[in-house]
């Protein structure tokens, strides 16, 4: 059998990668699993995935995890969810105390249990002088929810009189967002086929370059990623100039 030789990766790589790690329950479905199966699936990916952009010296990661419309999914499968947010949380605590990889969740995390909330605040906690890739995860997270989040801090800021009506601007909205601080997506990967931003990084990726991909997130390899960083790189950027 014959392989491919893998292609070195350009010089010109995305600071920043978003994904929207899509298709889990597909996935199962083809092959006649539980809808759980597939978001098991697609948690190893995300593991692999994620050690992988902190090898190639990619700074930022953000993933779409769950998603503020995902709570109408059947109880079971969202139980199965938190189960496995539960369970990367623990294993974060130990299999990545070795890893130089920085994590922050993302989102409206007061909808989650209190043992959830606590095991976000440990990771944060253990991982925040980390110097490698800065891993965001998106969790209970939608873009329109994360805007409005955003417009009522700076409301209660002018309100305050702590802010004037007329000094807001584009970096006063960027500053009360989930990623303040840090750059924007260079590049956002779409698996499953979707062609669509599906309420992620709203703001931020206003000028980001999309990636889309048939795969379903649990076949989606480090070989894929290298095609997507390749087509990234192949891009020029304008940002509507």
């Amino acid at each position: 059998m014959f392989y491919k030789k893998k292609k070195a990766l350009p010089e010109r790589l995305p600071v920043h990668i978003a994904i929207v790690m899509d298709g889990n329950g597909r996935w199962a479905k083809r092959r006649g699993l539980p809808r759980s199966a597939g978001h098991s699936a697609g948690a190893n990916q995300f593991r692999t995935i994620t050690r992988y952009c902190n090898q190639i010296g990619i700074k930022y990661l953000t993933v779409y995890a769950f998603s503020t419309e995902n709570w109408s999914r059947p109880q079971e499968e969202v139980n199965a969810l938190m189960n496995l947010f539960k369970q990367y949380l623990e294993e974060a605590l130990t299999d990545f105390r070795e890893e130089n990889i920085k994590t922050r969740f993302i989102g409206d995390l007061s909808a989650f249990n209190d043992e959830l909330r606590g095991l976000i605040a440990q990771t944060e906690e253990l991982s925040k002088d980390k110097t490698g890739l800065v891993l965001n995860i998106a969790m209970n997270y939608g873009g329109r929810d994360e805007l409005t989040r955003a417009v009522r801090s700076i409301a209660k800021s002018v309100h305050s009189g702590e802010t004037a009506p007329e000094d807001i601007a584009a970096e006063t909205v960027a500053a009360c967002l989930d990623t303040a601080g840090q750059p924007d997506p260079d590049l956002v990967i779409r698996p499953s086929g979707e062609l669509r931003t599906s309420n992620f990084l709203i703001w931020q990726s206003a000028y980001a370059e999309y990636y889309f991909t048939p795969l379903l997130w649990p076949d989606f390899k480090t070989r894929d990623l290298d095609e997507a960083i390749h087509a990234y790189a192949k891009r020029s950027r304008r940002f509507g100039k």
